[in-house]
């Protein structure tokens, strides 16, 4: 039976949102997002749980809800952060700004987990020369406090009103992002964002008052169908969603030698000179390199892949191979997966 409270009470209550994910919290359907045993808690039994014991609900929405959230921001002219993962980024950044309009800040988040020489003049000339329309690009750790500060200026400077919206991709560390914000220039820093490393963590838009001149709004993330975390354990997510500094393995291979990358994926080299791989992935993920064949992943979509000099295989959610000499390789992995090539990033 749903306690007694005052008329005046649930009213208010009724709009109360989840400080974690930004659903409406409800006290009546424990089987419904937005639950929680008590209407004054500021969390809803999901993110409580989250936080405080680790344990991981996954909840499946679909992508069309998000996007309606997201098209509401074109109704303002608030400036919008872009945050985007540097292992991970897009193939292209064009399918959310076909949603959201407004002038963007592209973030480029977790810088930390890459190689200390590769200097952020050289990632943001890159995404320039694939991407010019940002107003402008930085790049961030919001895990190790870096540039934060220069993100603020940045963030005061074209901003157009108070409100600064956040989008991304699940992952991107958006979530991350936000908290860092909230404890280096906020005085409320027991209120915040639920941070996981399963998809769809962030449920509904969550507006956090920073100060008098900036208020962050969070939004859902949309989820990436073709990345690779939507299709592994939870073990295996773990293993990916290395919060470690990356050290890239490098592995020489040559004509009939195969590379098997723990229990996700295989790459056959075909044809070509003698090459060098480079990994850009979790350093928990478990590479072997086998010099005959081996029945080994092959129940997997086989993918033939013609890859260029100085070129990166991109695989969805998972990082990036560096490959250094052109050659021919059948890579074997989950169909659902996107796999694409690029110029070399780094």
């Amino acid at each position: 039976m749903r306690k007694r409270i005052s008329l005046k009470e649930e009213d208010i209550m009724s709009d109360k949102k989840c400080l974690g994910c930004g659903c409406l919290l409800q006290d009546e359907n424990i089987l419904k997002e937005g639950y929680t045993t008590s209407l004054t808690n500021d969390y809803c039994q999901r993110c409580f749980k989250i936080r405080n014991y680790g344990e991981y609900k996954q909840v499946k929405k679909s992508n069309s809800e998000y996007i309606e959230i997201l098209k509401k921001i074109n109704d303002t002219k608030d400036l919008v952060l872009y945050v985007t993962d540097i292992l991970n980024l897009e193939e292209n950044f064009n399918k959310l700004k076909e949603i959201v309009h407004n002038k963007m800040i592209l973030v480029l988040n977790k810088y930390d987990c890459i190689d200390r020489s590769i200097s952020e003049d050289k990632l943001i000339d890159y995404i320039k020369k694939i991407d010019d329309t940002f107003i402008d690009v930085i790049v961030v750790s919001a895990s190790k406090n870096t540039n934060m500060d220069k993100l603020l200026n940045k963030i005061k400077y074209y901003q157009t009103s108070n409100n600064v919206y956040v989008i991304g991709y699940t992952n991107a560390g958006k979530s991350s992002l936000i908290n860092r914000i909230i404890k280096n220039y906020s005085d409320n820093v027991d209120n915040v964002l639920t941070e996981s490393p399963i998809p769809s963590t962030t449920l509904n838009t969550i507006e956090i008052r920073i100060n008098d001149y900036l208020t962050i709004i969070d939004t859902p993330g949309i989820v990436d169908d073709n990345s690779i975390l939507n299709y592994v354990d939870k073990r295996t997510l773990n293993k990916i969603n290395n919060i470690n500094r990356i050290k890239p393995k490098s592995y020489p291979i040559k004509k009939g030698q195969i590379i098997v990358v723990d229990d996700i994926f295989r790459i056959d080299y075909l044809e070509g000179d003698r090459n060098n791989f480079i990994f850009f992935m979790s350093n928990r993920l478990k590479i072997s390199k086998f010099f005959r064949d081996k029945d080994i992943l092959k129940d997997k979509m086989k993918i033939e892949l013609d890859v260029g000099y100085n070129y990166d295989i991109v695989i969805k959610g998972l990082g990036f191979i560096k490959v250094v000499n052109k050659c021919k390789i059948n890579l074997y992995i989950d169909k659902q997966v996107d796999i694409y090539l690029r110029r070399s990033m780094i």
